[in-house]
């Protein structure tokens, strides 16, 4: 995955050092689709955010190339660019299972699909009951691949 500013820490602590290992650990207690209004919940998000245990949230955003980037999210606000605010908001996407039993979903590993320039399109986060799979395109689209 990757994060926009070298400088900026990743969530729980965690600095990124451009492996895809550093949100192991962390507990997803929500996961939320940043949807334009005017498209409602009919249309793809156009960002993913995990929101932590720590109170703190990932971002998953497309780059104009299509490819994805991951920044530190701002939950419980609208990213900056979401301009203007009132035309925005937070929903769960279709289709996600609810949070398990105990609150969370606890994040086991993680994997990316990269192009060949090296640049991110695919991430899966793994966690205990399955896989969270978002894919960079014009919109995300995220989806959840239980365990057998």
């Amino acid at each position: 995955m990757t994060v926009e500013r070298e400088d900026c820490a990743g969530p729980a602590g965690r600095a990124r050092h451009g492996n895809a290992d550093w949100l192991t650990g962390a507990r997803i207690t929500a996961v939320l689709g940043v949807y334009y209004r005017p498209e409602g919940r009919a249309g793809e998000p156009e960002a993913v955010e995990f929101v932590l245990a720590e109170d703190q949230s990932v971002l998953l955003t497309c780059a104009s190339d299509r490819t994805l980037r991951v920044t530190p999210g701002s939950w419980p606000r609208l990213p900056d660019w979401c301009v203007p605010a009132s035309q925005w908001h937070h929903a769960p996407p279709a289709l996600l299972p609810p949070v398990p039993y105990g609150g969370a979903w606890t994040v086991v590993g993680t994997q990316e699909v990269r192009n060949d320039g090296g640049e991110v399109l695919q991430a899966v986060i793994r966690c205990e009951e399955g896989d969270f799979v978002v894919i960079a395109g014009d919109t995300m689209a995220i989806r959840f691949d239980p365990r057998p």
